[in-house]
């Protein structure tokens, strides 16, 4: 296969003209049947670097997957742009199995979504012996490690893919894993000869935005009237509270239902339906909601409580302009929501120090005084030269110090303390502390010792924290949380680089409304042009004869090109990104005829 073959697929099938970062390079991998492992933001586009391959070559690719709604929508998907895909779970009758079984017999499916319940199954396992494999995708890989923040013990029985296919390439694909999950995750999957992936974890379409935890009702009816009309999620920590916000946002003439793992199992279905299908506009749910929403038209979402950890948050705010649009995130923060986690682990029998080192990393995030999307991405081993100007942090920077003498202190220390330490031992070290840990390990013995007993012990705690978001600081989370220094640290150490600091300030949150600047605010005038709502109603009403989500027909993103460029021939309808040949076929007649009465009224 070369580069113009797969670029035919991916505009025939998908209607893009031109692929994103690395995806190619992936999917020229997984056809050379090398194993990969594919790092990649929500709405990065990881699916297209399996199902391409999966298009272009005999057999049937296998896709695993936890999460029985994303089947759903994926195959829907596929469907919608004539790839034949189907998928197998716990939601289908006996009657259906058979039915898809005897297409995978019959080499009539190309992309199978599959549990990892009903993979490692003894039946299914010897029924895979039967089939030709083009190759075996992982998404959500991250559920095969430990380290990960979602932990799936099926996961951990996948090894045996490696055993049984040594010769089939797998792809292991996830939008949420920290070096050390990486690790894991291919020790698990027996990976050979792997070539990992790491794409920007940025989404600089999202801005993120942190308020304190009070009154957060009428902040969020405040935030709301500024995405007026769109799609959102506000995940909250209690069920109770989904109900309650859920009850509150009625009462204010907003489209709002509840979800949560204490509702019957077919009431979720429905309000998640209704959602996927822009019958309701907000979900005000538990993290029970979204793992298998593939919706590309959420405009915002909200945190009503701190997250667990920034892999959690991550992915929870990456369900937000997922097809490259402008969307906002909130979070609220307040201190309570770390005691109740710090709570959860203590109750937990398998806590860990690595579930507390992450929770404290979600926390200085929450509390940060730089940029968030430096510390965001810093997490995830990326690192942003400047600012990132579409945070409530840029937006109302704080003052700033040339810090290069409290970095070279800091990381002084580190080095003398044989990167053995993690940020308290540090800060007791740096301030010149008495304690008998301190003591019996010799540490008031080095050279470094006291150095900042001037800087109190929270302005160490952040400053060493933006050390840690500027990349000169690294955390070993598996290692006893001690810190490790960089090879830009280096240049500090040796006088060839300066640091610049923002002084500590502890109360710093402001209004959302102040913060953001205007332009940030401002929407697009597509979505309110009257082209714009005469082919999404046509959509709407497309997809509710067909029975599948709107976005599946077009998403937001490719309506608001025909908008721009208003195509009055199908064959000019072919141009807009998101239409394939496929579409075309099917909707384009419809479509071209919409756009040619707006222009002649």
């Amino acid at each position: 296969m070369n580069e113009i073959e797969i670029t035919d697929v991916l505009k025939r099938y998908f209607g893009y003209q031109n692929f994103r970062p690395m995806q190619k390079e992936i999917i020229m991998n997984v056809l050379n049947k090398k194993d990969c492992l594919v790092l990649m933001p929500t709405g990065g586009g990881k699916s297209i670097t399996f199902q391409i391959p999966a298009i272009l070559q005999d057999g049937t690719a296998l896709v695993i997957s936890p999460l029985i709604a994303l089947m759903k929508d994926q195959v829907d998907g596929l469907k919608a742009n004539g790839v034949k895909a189907e998928f197998l779970n716990s939601s289908l009758t006996s009657a259906e199995i058979t039915n898809i079984e005897t297409k995978l017999l019959g080499g009539e499916i190309k992309i199978l979504y599959i549990s990892p319940e009903k993979l490692i199954s003894q039946y299914f396992t010897n029924f895979l012996q039967t089939l030709k494999i083009s190759l075996i995708a992982i998404d959500e890989a991250h559920c095969i490690s430990r380290w990960g923040h979602d932990f799936r013990p099926e996961y951990t029985q996948l090894d045996f893919l490696k055993r049984y296919y040594p010769q089939i390439p797998i792809i292991a694909l996830t939008a949420t894993a920290d070096k050390i999950t990486a690790r894991d995750i291919i020790k698990q999957l027996r990976l050979v000869d792997v070539i990992p992936f790491i794409s920007s974890f940025d989404r600089p379409n999202l801005s993120l935005n942190v308020l304190p935890g009070q009154k957060k009702i009428d902040k969020i009816l405040d935030f709301i009237k500024t995405n007026k009309n769109k799609a959102g999620i506000i995940y909250c920590l209690a069920r109770k509270t989904t109900e309650e916000m859920a009850s509150r946002l009625k009462a204010e003439g907003y489209s709002a239902e509840f979800y949560h793992a204490g509702m019957p199992a077919q009431r979720r279905n429905e309000v998640q339906t209704l959602f996927i299908n822009d019958n309701i506009q907000i979900i005000c749910a538990t993290i029970a909601f979204g793992m298998g929403i593939d919706k590309s038209n959420i405009y915002w979402v909200i945190h009503y409580n701190m997250p667990k950890n920034l892999e959690s948050y991550y992915q929870e705010i990456g369900r937000a302009g997922r097809d490259g649009s402008r969307a906002d995130t909130l979070m609220f923060f307040s201190y309570q929501d770390v005691v109740t986690y710090r709570s959860f682990i203590a109750e937990s029998p398998n806590n860990s120090e690595i579930e507390y080192a992450k929770l404290q990393r979600m926390q200085e995030f929450a509390e940060a005084q730089t940029c968030r999307r430096k510390i965001l991405l810093s997490y995830f081993g990326e690192y942003l030269d400047k600012n990132c100007g579409n945070c409530d942090v840029c937006n109302n920077p704080p003052e700033h110090l040339d810090g290069t003498i409290i970095a070279q202190m800091a990381l002084s220390a580190i080095v003398r303390l044989d990167e053995k330490v993690a940020i308290n031992m540090l800060i007791d070290v740096l301030r010149g502390a008495r304690k008998t840990e301190l003591l019996q390990k010799e540490y008031n013995k080095i050279k470094t010792y006291g150095v900042g007993k001037n800087i109190s012990f929270n302005d160490w705690q952040q400053y060493i924290l933006q050390l840690i978001n500027q990349g000169f600081i690294e955390i070993a989370f598996d290692q006893n949380n001690s810190l490790k220094i960089t090879e830009a640290a280096n240049r500090v150490l040796k006088k060839q680089l300066n640091v610049t600091l923002a002084k500590p300030i502890y109360k710093n949150f402001v209004d959302l409304n102040q913060t953001k600047d205007k332009e940030v605010l401002a929407k697009t005038k597509i979505v309110n042009d009257s082209l714009f709502e005469r082919l999404r109603i046509l959509r709407k009403n497309i997809a509710d004869k067909d029975n599948i989500a709107a976005y599946l027909v077009f998403t937001d993103a490719t309506l608001e090109q025909m908008v721009i460029y208003k195509p009055t021939t199908e064959d000019n309808l072919l141009k807009i990104s998101g239409v394939g040949a496929f579409k075309q076929k099917k909707y384009g007649e419809i479509f071209v005829k919409e756009i040619n009465i707006f222009l002649n009224s």
